[in-house]
């Protein structure tokens, strides 16, 4: 059985794999160099949803990309580190996020109801859901990118075993235990920038 799971792991999973365990490392740290290692993990994933049908991935996937260097030089910028120090969702962020999570869903469980030849679309609208607002999150520096990202985590475990993507579905519960990690460190330097300040 572990033979056969092996035997289906491509080099192109497992590399992307590899980067991304690096990279949510590196975002833990609250570290810029995160979105080097997550550019190359996304051009890997790429190919490999593509070939698995899981179409809403590759769109999301095609989504971490434009966040990731968006994030990179948001990151990146001495003005924008000192200027927008890790911090909570308020007031019309929170709509924003929800209507992320609602509206990339509903476009995407229409698109693949109609468009694709789909067997998970529900599943794999979910999981894109949650991870484009986590996403938009990180990039803004927002600690509730670590919540929004564990739902989508843990909604991708059983739909990447579905798909026989073992790796991915280890990556996804590695990912899992990581955003939770993540979400005290950043509470900790957030306190620490502001030791006023309540966060969820």
């Amino acid at each position: 059985m572990m033979q056969q799971i092996i035997q289906q792991i491509s080099l192109g999973e497992a590399l992307a794999v590899i980067f991304s365990i690096i990279q949510v490392i590196l975002a833990t740290r609250n570290n810029s160099k995160t979105y080097l290692f997550g550019i190359a993990g996304i051009c890997l994933s790429l190919y490999v949803m593509f070939i698995s049908k899981l179409y809403a991935e590759f769109i999301l996937n095609l989504y971490y990309l434009i966040m990731s260097i968006y994030g990179w030089v948001y990151w990146s910028s001495k003005t924008n580190q000192t200027q927008n120090p890790i911090s909570s969702i308020q007031g019309k962020e929170h709509l924003i996020v929800w209507g992320i999570v609602v509206g990339t869903f509903v476009l995407f469980w229409n698109f693949l109801t109609h468009f694709t030849d789909s067997d998970v679309a529900l599943w794999d609208s979910l999981v894109s859901a949650f991870a484009w607002a986590g996403m938009w999150l990180m990039a803004k520096r927002k600690i509730e990118n670590w919540i929004f990202l564990n739902i989508s985590n843990i909604i991708c475990i059983p739909l990447m075993i579905h798909k026989d993507l073992y790796l991915y579905a280890g990556l996804s519960m590695f990912l899992f235990i990581m955003a939770i990690i993540g979400y005290f460190k950043w509470r900790t330097i957030m306190q620490s920038q502001n030791p006023r300040s309540s966060c969820c």
